[in-house]
């Protein structure tokens, strides 16, 4: 069961609408379900709109009642089953916050995995190698829509989320999500690590990381008592990455425990943090900053921003305790 950070991620959401739309067979499908996590946001107070496209027809009347007993603080829309659901959603008068669509699947990239977050661009770019991701052959050509919008400025924010138990309080409180974020507002802010729920939240990242086999233990007693060298990337004021800083000597730091939230992964906080973490150890005087790793995706960003791989007399004792790892060194001018 991931954690949820309720208290963190409701101060992000407070003020803003969110929708929730899902056709009706997945509605009927994941009845239960949906209603159980709307009645949740509710709770926290929350202005939720729910669209679904079940025909009006005598025999759902009982179903329509029990939607609108269940969910009293919710404005439930019914999307006609003539028109085009996706379009009267994005479509519809009331700016949203967040538009969550609940479908089959998220979106899957080329390789079969989960899309955790793309900017409009990038959805754009990728829309022809995505996989029949949600069990709706029509789905691709509403991705163009939402960019649209997004862009537009009509919406902030659009989740596709596989419905099922959890699955909308999992992407909207947790680090790690359950679906594909679609947006363009990421601004991340670099700070060091200074509070206990901080801690807590850079633990959980790491922790989710070490599973990848890339980093080393550490438990939330080692990041508490270490605090000062850990920095964090925030955005929207919650921590989605993190990087430690070891000394080595006086002019000398190390560039460690480099992770990112699942949610957050391919939007380039990576890069932010690396960038980031040069600038402030500049800042504090030191003129080299070392890595040792053997992370493929993290030794072809360091090649890219000049590290150089090698590994110099006084630090062959470092590289020693890392076997089978490379390590890279940064001047910084």
């Amino acid at each position: 069961m991931p954690k949820l950070y309720i208290d963190e991620y409701k101060h992000v959401l407070k003020g803003r609408t969110i929708f929730i739309a899902c056709r009706e067979g997945i509605f009927r499908d994941h009845f239960s379900s949906i209603i159980m996590d709307i009645k949740f946001l509710n709770r926290l107070g929350l202005d939720t709109h729910l669209f679904h496209n079940i025909s009006n027809r005598f025999a759902n009347q009982k179903l329509f009642a029990e939607i609108g007993s269940k969910l009293p603080r919710t404005c439930v829309i019914r999307v006609s089953p003539d028109q085009d659901f996706y379009r009267s959603v994005l479509e519809f008068s009331k700016k949203a916050g967040k538009i969550i669509f609940l479908e089959r699947k998220y979106l899957l990239d080329p390789q079969g995995y989960r899309l955790n977050s793309v900017t409009t661009r990038h959805a754009r770019h990728h829309i022809d190698s995505y996989g029949d991701l949600i069990g709706n052959l029509n789905f691709k050509s509403i991705i163009e829509q939402i960019c649209r919008r997004i862009e537009s400025g009509h919406v902030e924010r659009v989740h596709i989320l596989p419905a099922g138990k959890h699955s909308i309080k999992h992407e909207l409180f947790t680090v790690e999500g359950s679906g594909t974020l679609i947006a363009n507002n990421f601004t991340e802010n670099f700070t060091a690590v200074r509070t206990e729920e901080d801690a807590r939240i850079v633990a959980d990242i790491l922790k989710t990381c070490r599973n990848l086999g890339y980093l080393k233990p550490r438990s939330p007693q080692y990041i508490r008592r270490h605090a000062d060298c850990f920095y964090s990337a925030k955005i929207d004021g919650i921590v989605v990455g993190c990087v430690e800083k070891i000394l080595i000597d006086e002019k000398t730091v190390e560039l460690a425990a480099l992770a990112i939230s699942t949610k957050f992964r391919n939007q380039r906080v990576g890069l932010f943090l690396i960038r980031a973490f040069l600038e402030e150890m500049k800042n504090q005087g030191y003129s080299t900053v070392i890595s040792v790793t053997n992370n493929p995706k993290l030794i072809s960003l360091y090649l890219s921003m000049a590290f150089e791989k090698c590994c110099p007399a006084t630090l062959s004792k470092r590289l020693s305790r890392s076997p089978g790892k490379e390590l890279f060194v940064k001047r910084l001018n």
